[in-house]
């Protein structure tokens, strides 16, 4: 069943990310998307004439006027704090499929009330992930899935300057919430479920301003397997890099660079084994691959199968909110003014591997 979009909120990641995707996605995969212009909502705007592909209506009852919305998936692009009260406005109109920013909510609070409204309304809930449908991780999965022994050490890198949004925006607490949820992801999936041995951030400075823990972060978790994992982010780096490295009992090594910006949607990885390196290229759309993933399991239905995969993504996808509401609660009294240095970061030898996409 062709399905119609509902965009809330209209800010860099409702506008700037998820409706250039959509344009392409809507071209390419026309049998998933209805013939009709995706209708936006933004507290800030008024009704406007369509532009660019996109409609601007004045509220979520002016939508559903618009859009049937038993056949609409509403994406909600909102600030984790306010995605309950949404969620539970648009499921009044008759709303029941939603793609949803990560993180799905700000804390273990929030969580609570997001999956009470997602329960009682029985919703479905696709939580925007875009390196979980990375053709780099899945590349990660299968190699690790072939025979070249347990995980020994798992480390990844998120570098970039990020100056100007964090000295003027004031909607992320901590470093922890920026680019961190992307590897967390991740990492539960390749090696199951984890928690937290360390977290620490650093401030970011700029002459006499600071902005206390929006510099850098650093995130620790042992997973069940017996694994350490590491993530290091660094948002005031000169260079931008998104590497994640995993080294395995038979001494093989991958390091995989997702891409970095929106124009670049190509991954590469290396992949060393028997004394023998070589690289390989993958095209990595990875926000298209996660929307169209969306769209096509909202638009097969409500079966048994449709409604355990949405699931188990939610569990995963709530179970990164509780690990991040765990590493933002030790680094809450800590001060960290230093840079954060580069780290290899190895980890013990696992016992067991569980892996589960999301």
């Amino acid at each position: 069943m062709p399905l119609g979009t509902l965009l809330i909120g209209l800010g860099r990641a409702g506008a700037g990310l998820h409706l250039p995707v959509l344009r392409r996605a809507r071209t390419a995969y026309a049998d998933l998307f209805a013939d009709r212009p995706v209708l936006g909502v933004d507290p800030g705007l008024g009704p406007v004439a369509r532009a660019d592909g996109l409609e601007v209506v004045g509220s979520l009852d002016d939508a559903s006027r618009r859009l049937d919305p038993a056949a609409t998936v509403v994406h909600v692009c909102t600030p984790p704090a306010v995605r309950a009260a949404l969620l539970e406005e648009a499921a009044h109109l008759g709303y029941r499929r939603f793609v949803v920013e990560k993180p799905l909510a700000a804390d273990r609070t929030a969580l609570g009330r997001v999956l009470d409204v997602v329960r009682r309304r029985d919703l479905r809930v696709h939580v925007v992930s875009p390196w979980l449908h990375s053709a780099l991780t899945d590349r990660l999965a299968a190699l690790l899935d072939g025979g070249l022994g347990e995980v020994r050490s798992v480390t990844v890198v998120q570098d970039k300057a990020r100056f100007r949004r964090s000295l003027t925006n004031g909607s992320h607490t901590s470093a922890l919430e920026v680019e961190i949820p992307h590897a967390l992801g991740v990492l539960l999936r390749l090696l199951g479920d984890a928690e937290v041995r360390g977290a620490s951030c650093t401030d970011l400075r700029w002459g006499e301003r600071v902005v206390p823990r929006m510099g850098g972060a650093r995130l620790t978790l042992r997973h069940r397997s017996g694994v350490r994992s590491r993530v290091r982010c660094d948002l005031t780096s000169p260079v931008r890099r998104r590497r994640i490295t995993v080294e395995t009992t038979t001494g093989a090594r991958f390091v995989g660079h997702y891409p970095v910006a929106q124009d670049d949607d190509v991954a590469q990885l290396d992949v060393w084994r028997d004394g023998r390196g070589e690289r390989e290229l993958l095209h990595d759309d990875a926000l298209s691959r996660c929307l169209v993933h969306a769209y096509r399991g909202f638009a097969e239905g409500d079966g048994p199968g449709a409604t355990a995969g949405a699931a188990d993504g939610l569990r995963l996808h709530a179970r990164a909110v509780e690990l991040l509401d765990d590493a933002r609660r030790l680094t809450a009294t800590e001060a960290a003014p230093h840079p954060l240095p580069h780290d290899t970061c190895p980890v013990p030898r696992p016992q067991e591997a569980a892996r589960h996409a999301g």
